[in-house]
């Protein structure tokens, strides 16, 4: 069985292990177009009544976003991001104990969410779009989460794709990790994600879950997020999202045994239970620690 790797990740307020345990990212999106919960928690007080639940069901990270790119979606000015993101932030501002990242690949969202707390940089283009975000980054001292996008959102499901994902993806992800060194990020405070379901097939999907493993010779730490997206539906009679629980649980599962170190979920309470039992298949307890059977 795999054995992934322990990382620490420098925040702010707190220094992250990465590995000894499995860390559950809680999905918030204040957006009104996201594909699973697009418009739920775009109210200001949902939002924040989401983000306070999420905690309480276990949640490690919380991370909030202003833009969709789920495929087929549109660009959202950083001028409109920050209005559905920033009232928010200040309103969580000492009411959430979990750290917070913020999901944007605009250096000017980025500043203002970190100077409102955020301690996290999730960039789903991998600073394709926008280097200066790696400054911030720099200049914040916050970790970068740098994820791999075949195209872009409004047409990443309808180019070609690539012929081979994993070759594609490794070399993607070392570009914008050579990005990010060059602007002075510490490699230490770089988590690489692959980029489930942006710009790959079904197959390809499976196939990144089934050989995520290889990415550990990258030497970050690995994020992955399959929470409810179309390649579990595809499988399962093409289920809406809010159906996708079982599916996504079983994602999860092959995820982390296969060497991740951060799930990100919408569905957080059901997969901490999925963590922590595939955390114990991972490293099994000693006989004495386990409770009796009925």
């Amino acid at each position: 069985m795999f054995r992934r790797k322990i990382f620490q990740l420098r925040l702010p307020s707190r220094v992250l292990m990465l590995g000894k345990r499995t860390l559950v990212m809680g999905v918030l999106n204040v957006t009104p177009d996201s594909f699973s919960d697009g418009g739920l928690f775009l109210g200001v007080d949902a939002a924040v009544s989401r983000a306070l639940e999420m905690e309480q069901d276990g949640a490690d990270i919380l991370d909030v976003g202003g833009e969709s790119t789920r495929p087929g979606s549109e660009p959202v000015s950083a001028q409109e991001q920050l209005i559905r993101i920033l009232p928010v932030l200040e309103k969580l501002r000492g009411r959430v104990k979990i750290p917070i990242s913020i999901d944007t690949s605009n250096a000017e969202v980025a500043e203002a969410a970190a100077e409102a707390g955020a301690e996290i940089l999730n960039d789903v283009t991998g600073l394709r779009d926008n280097p200066r975000l790696a400054e911030v980054a720099r200049r914040r001292k916050l970790p970068l989460v740098l994820m791999h996008m075949h195209g872009e959102p409004r047409t990443m499901q309808k180019k070609p794709f690539a012929r081979n994902v994993m070759r594609e993806v490794t070399a993607g992800l070392q570009r914008a990790s050579s990005a990010a060194s060059r602007a002075g990020i510490p490699k230490s405070q770089i988590v690489v994600d692959p980029g489930i379901g942006f710009g790959k097939t079904y197959a390809q999907d499976y196939e990144l879950i089934a050989r995520l493993s290889q990415f550990a010779r990258l030497g970050f730490p690995l994020l992955v997020g399959t929470s409810r997206k179309k390649f579990i539906g595809r499988v399962l009679d093409d289920k809406p999202a809010a159906e996708r629980i079982f599916g996504t649980a079983a994602t999860v599962t092959a995820s982390i045994l296969n060497g991740a170190h951060i799930v990100r979920v919408h569905d957080v309470a059901e997969m901490v239970q999925v963590v922590r039992v595939t955390d114990q298949v991972l490293c099994p307890p000693s006989v004495a620690s386990l409770p009796r059977s009925a």
